[in-house]
């Protein structure tokens, strides 16, 4: 059983199915039937690639491989089975002999006011094809817009964190909206900004100073503000308050400041490390012969700087794939274990263009040079889809862009806090792992609460019955004659929990929203949310007799966005 066909769980079933032959029940776990090759995204919110470039079909590449659609909300270790939950809603459970757990990460949050209402992060496909039609829909709507702060605040964007990712976003988008703009120029004097942060002293902080100079000069000289030392104090509707005091007007908030374990791994009960699941060189759960872990998930012990553990990156995650897929076999009776060793092959940063920055085999290289070495790179590293990827390019190189919003993904399908970035929302769609867990918190809580009333209560009675009949009802109801306890669903009773009086249910006006519905709040016109803005005094209008009755919440718009975008 396999857990995730990112990186490593997409190598494990690619290694395991070609040694098995056909020998051993190999299935994967999987919340989408593709495997989805992260490094070249930025391209798709660019516009060079189409989205299906960068996936590689599941089923049509790893054969004799069973694939399981559904996401894992539960691991039983002493019952050797996964918990599941399809994309339709249903449950279901899957027994294992030895079971590999390489779920991969999510967004890093931080807690900052705002964020994770006014952000978007770039870890999927659904968010970098929202990224490319807001992007798109800014510009168009900053070329007809009248009011030069509206036009200066639409044509800014804001990208947070200087690592890999938010370095080629800011690059790949300061390219996309300078091309835009010479289809629908801008008022006289505007040009599209992009700002880069990040607290770091230098752009791509992890990796050799070589990459992160010519990153920087690439950067700078393309327009982009380099800003280092300096992060996000606050988000709202209109823009961002900067660590340094300074006020951006902006629509646009992209969150790439790294990366955490998937959540799931704190619920295995294991010993873990900032996140992630410890194991040992051979990738092993100490006291669990039977699990192996790997990916952004496993704290992986580098055996070439010891007391370290592997970095979270694409590179360590493929080749800890061919090392779980080799021991599991070894556990099976089949070769022998071997410990994880790497050996640095170099990085490569695609900054767009003929642009790039690459250290292959530590030979630094920038400019075109770069530029191939990269793209040779991620040709030779795709499991699939190589030609295409290859036309894209070509196509790219002597046609325009099409800057078309397709509006495929709305604001409140992609939110920053999200245990499945690989998913998008959907109105009334299935609970998410995160949505499922805070229901179950609040169900706990209810019944404490539930437990403590009934204490509360049969003490009382304890009370009255030591104290002679009527005691305890006269010091509760005001009265000497003694009455039996009302059922809770009768009036004078404890109100029912979806009856008037009581507590409100969940999904009813009044309550708390409910959790699945997109963007986890009340739509603004509905009862519960905030009044309706266009009423008088900003209060909602009484509902008259014969009025429609109100239909359930739907997609919640962003503040920060107006109708006229068409993100409703």
């Amino acid at each position: 059983m396999i857990v995730g066909a990112g990186f490593a769980g997409y190598r494990t079933a690619r290694e395991l199915s070609r040694m098995s032959r056909g020998k051993a029940d190999i299935t994967l776990l999987n919340p989408t039937d593709y495997f989805l090759y992260l490094p070249l995204l930025p391209q798709v919110a660019a516009g060079i690639l189409e989205p299906r470039r960068v996936t590689v079909s599941l089923s049509g590449t790893l054969p004799r491989v069973r694939l399981v659609l559904g996401e894992a909300d539960g691991i039983d270790l002493d019952g050797q089975t996964v918990h599941y939950t399809d994309p339709e809603g249903g449950d279901g459970t899957l027994p294992y002999d030895r079971l590999v757990l390489a779920v991969g990460s999510v967004n890093k949050l931080l807690p900052i006011p705002g964020v994770a209402e006014h952000a978007h992060g770039f870890r999927g496909l659904p968010e970098a094809l929202y990224l490319r039609d807001h992007v798109t829909r800014q510009v168009e709507l900053a070329a007809s817009a009248d009011d030069p702060k509206s036009c200066a605040a639409r044509c800014t964007f804001v990208v947070v964190g200087a690592g890999y990712t938010g370095t080629e976003v800011a690059a790949h988008g300061q390219l996309f909206t300078d091309a835009q703009v010479r289809k629908h120029p801008l008022r006289e004097g505007m040009r599209p900004r992009w700002l880069l942060l990040d607290v770091a002293p230098r752009v791509l902080p992890e990796l050799d100073e070589h990459l992160s100079r010519t990153a920087d000069r690439t950067l700078r000289e393309r327009g982009v503000e380099v800003r280092m030392g300096t992060s996000v104090k606050e988000a709202t509707p209109g823009g961002v308050l900067l660590t340094d005091g300074e006020f951006v007007p902006t629509r646009t908030l992209v969150w790439c400041v790294g990366v955490r374990p998937d959540p799931l791994v704190e619920g295995t009960g294991q010993p873990l490390e900032r996140g992630r699941l410890v194991v040992d060189p051979q990738l092993r759960l100490p006291g669990r012969p039977e699990v192996f872990a790997c990916g952004d998930a496993a704290a992986v012990p580098d055996l070439n700087n010891p007391g370290n553990y592997t970095p979270m990156t694409a590179q360590h995650a493929w080749r800890h794939g061919k090392t779980v897929a080799r021991n599991v076999a070894a556990s099976l009776g089949v070769g022998e274990m071997r410990p994880y060793r790497h050996k640095d092959l170099g990085f490569v940063v695609d900054l767009g263009g003929a642009k790039a920055a690459a250290n292959p085999l530590g030979i630094p290289l920038s400019g075109p040079a770069a530029g191939a070495v990269t793209r040779g790179y991620h040709l030779a590293a795709m499991p699939g889809n190589r030609v295409r990827v290859a036309a894209d390019w070509l196509l790219d190189s002597v046609l325009p862009r099409q800057a078309v919003q397709l509006g495929l993904v709305r604001s409140w399908s992609v939110p920053l806090d999200t245990a499945s970035p690989e998913l998008a929302r959907v109105p009334g769609g299935p609970e998410r792992r995160q949505d499922r867990q805070d229901r179950q918190e609040q169900g706990r809580d209810s019944r404490d609460s539930q437990d403590s009333q009934d204490h509360a209560r049969q003490d009382r009675q304890e009370a009255g019955a030591r104290s002679g009949p009527g005691a305890a009802t006269a010091a509760d109801t005001g009265s000497g004659e003694p009455a039996p306890e009302p059922a809770k669903n009768q009036p004078g009773g404890e109100s029912a929990k979806n009856q008037p009086g009581g507590e409100p249910a969940k999904n009813q006006p009044g309550g708390e929203p409910a959790k699945n519905q997109p963007g986890g709040e009340p739509a603004k016109n509905q009862p519960g949310g905030e009044p309706p803005k266009n009423q008088p005094d900003g209060e909602p209008a009484d509902p008259q007799p014969g009025d429609e009755p109100h239909k359930a919440p739907g997609p919640v718009r962003r503040t920060d966005e107006t109708p006229a975008e068409g993100d409703s």
